[in-house]
């Protein structure tokens, strides 16, 4: 398990180029389409954006903005339309800071991190769970992060075909099934209620495997430790964040740090495909160090 701390000599950098890309379709055509994209990194120690670019197929607006959270967005309006691409791609270079998040415009005091949302709720079994944890680590906040984390590994099985965007933690804790996302509300969801601030992170992982091509973006969780500051916990692969971790979004859930979020107007079924390729620029995607994946 990876914990902070760790000496200058000891960390490690990397360039990751990456691709993210989004294609929805409408059958008919949609008369109008409003989309918020949280898909552009920013930098702070540990993170450098040497290169990034957002393309869209269609004839559209783009409107950059900074929400609360001070997440770069970018409002997309467009139609009448049938199809929109939206790719988002760049060179982002990463050096290992033992999970330790500095140098990031932080725009709340951490205790608002507190607040449970609907997909961060907990239920009466994650409850006990995350007390009796608290209390066997008494006052030893990262200790019970840590525990934390290797409990709900334990609890969980990775499985894409349970649950989808809108499931809440509880729901992912009661069938000890989920992805990436219900992993970072479980730990989110059980951290606060431990009494300590937790949020959501949306980005990007270098598999240890050597995966290029992944289906998805990937989320973890960011606690807040004293002394430390706010810390990355990536519960889905039982580590800290890494130097194969591309910090994009953060939010109180997956709501507040979704990639792409939006609406529209009239249209008949609409069709959504995710494409996202992770690799080391120069490297041909193969990771060079040794991670659990």
């Amino acid at each position: 398990m990876h914990r902070p701390g760790m000496t200058p000599e000891q960390r490690s950098t990397m360039r990751l180029r990456i691709q993210h890309t989004t294609t929805y379709r409408y059958e008919p055509p949609a008369t109008s389409v409003i989309q918020i994209l949280r898909m552009t990194p920013c930098s702070h120690d540990g993170q450098y954006v040497a290169e990034w670019q957002i393309d869209v197929s269609t004839d559209t607006k783009l409107d950059t903005h900074e929400d609360a959270f001070g997440n770069v967005t970018h409002v997309l309006s467009c139609g009448p339309v049938g199809d929109i691409k939206i790719t988002a791609e760049g060179l982002i270079e990463t050096h290992d800071t033992g999970g330790v998040l500095r140098g990031a415009d932080e725009r709340f005091p951490a205790g608002m991190f507190l607040r449970t949302t609907d997909l961060t709720s907990v239920n009466p079994a994650m409850a006990a769970v995350a007390r009796q944890l608290r209390s066997e680590a008494e006052s030893d906040t990262l200790g019970f992060l840590h525990t934390l984390m290797s409990e709900i590994g334990d609890h969980m099985t990775f499985d894409e075909d349970p649950t989808n965007s809108g499931t809440s933690a509880a729901e992912a804790f009661t069938l000890k099934r989920g992805v990436c996302q219900d992993y970072a509300h479980i730990f989110i969801a059980c951290a606060r209620t431990g009494g300590v601030p937790a949020r959501f992170v949306s980005g990007h992982f270098l598999r240890s495997d050597g995966t290029v091509h992944q289906d998805a973006g990937h989320a973890w969780a960011e606690a807040y430790v004293p002394d430390l500051g706010w810390v990355g916990f990536d519960p889905a692969n039982s580590i800290c964040a890494t130097d194969a971790h591309v910090r994009v979004a953060i939010g109180l859930d997956y709501l507040g740090a979704a990639p792409v979020r939006g609406t529209r107007y009239g249209g008949g079924a609409e069709t959504l495909s995710v494409a996202v390729k992770v690799e080391q620029a120069g490297r041909g995607g193969q990771s060079q160090s040794q991670r659990q994946s």
